[in-house]
């Protein structure tokens, strides 16, 4: 899986928060924007993984199957 940061549209967005408030706050660059964007895409995916799940004994024996023949380099018949 793989996260997305919108860069544009998070500079949108922080330009609409920034020009509501009337502070000194300093903004940040592109770089430290992506890096921020970066870091919590990581930690959403190790925290949000899919549960590992088996698949059922038919599929798990056919994909079996296909890796021994893909060990062996025999190709499936045709239907």
């Amino acid at each position: 899986m793989t996260w997305f940061c919108n860069i544009t549209s998070l500079d949108a967005k922080r330009d609409t928060v920034m020009n509501s408030h009337t502070d000194n706050s300093e903004q940040i660059d592109r770089k430290t924007s992506r890096s921020i964007c970066d870091a919590v895409g990581e930690r959403l995916q190790q925290h949000l993984r899919p549960l590992e799940s088996e698949l059922p004994s038919h599929l798990a024996y056919l994909m079996d199957e296909l890796r021994k023949q893909d060990a062996s380099g025999r190709r499936m018949p045709p239907n």
